[in-house]
């Protein structure tokens, strides 16, 4: 036993190279798979990059689509009132033909057919008894909203609430209330009359008398 003890003090710096040695490679072997891990972890990235870009290239496709259809609000002597989603280019007959056509009070010179349509517009068409005289597209004007909304005036005796509606500052409800003034009081005796309903001012009535009539 004394003699191992001197052989190992006599060749303990030979013996601790090799155990240096050792404990280096084990901390490689043991440190390594974290490294590659985290290696595969970096590379998942990538698939992430290109699912983002994919999404960007459905938003773009998206805002396309959108911008090659547009909507519009068909109102008046039409069968079927409404909005109605129609391609970019569509114009006022296509917009009519969606509406379901003419209905025969419809007067045909109150509307522009050739009249080119955009986003938001309101087609109006005037029935025979509102005497619109022929109307025509006018460079400036709002493709889509028929001059004669400006130049025919609704009468308050005999408007429906999407006539009613048709009118600048004029909403579902204030159309409804007008109708129940209407109803209530046998009829508007003069435009002033408009005064008399819920929630219409002096600055209302003044804005909407351009637009009314009792004849």
């Amino acid at each position: 036993m004394d003699k191992y003890i001197e052989w190992l003090k006599e060749y303990k710096w030979q013996l601790s190279v090799p155990a240096v040695a050792l404990l280096l490679i084990g901390s490689f072997v043991l440190f390594r798979p974290a490294a590659q891990s985290q290696d595969q972890t970096g590379l998942t990235d990538f698939p992430q990059t290109e699912q983002t870009s994919t999404s960007q290239e459905d938003l773009a496709a998206s805002s396309t689509e959108e911008a090659s259809q547009l909507v519009v609000d068909v109102k008046g002597a039409v069968k079927e009132p409404g909005l109605y989603s129609l391609e970019a280019g569509s114009r006022v007959n296509d917009a009519i033909e969606a509406a379901g056509g003419l209905t025969d009070e419809a007067d045909p010179k109150s509307i522009n057919l050739a009249q080119k349509l955009t986003d938001e517009a309101v087609v109006y068409v005037a029935r025979v008894e509102e005497q619109v005289s022929i109307i025509g597209s006018r460079e400036g004007d709002s493709a889509g909203s028929m001059q004669g909304e400006k130049n025919t005036k609704v009468n308050l005796n005999t408007a429906t609430e999407a006539d009613l509606q048709t009118i600048s500052g004029i909403g579902a409800k204030r159309a409804a209330d007008i109708i129940a003034y209407r109803e209530a009081n046998g009829g508007f005796k003069t435009v002033d009359d408009l005064s008399n309903v819920s929630g219409i001012g002096d600055k209302t009535m003044e804005s909407l008398r351009p637009y009314v009539t009792v004849d």
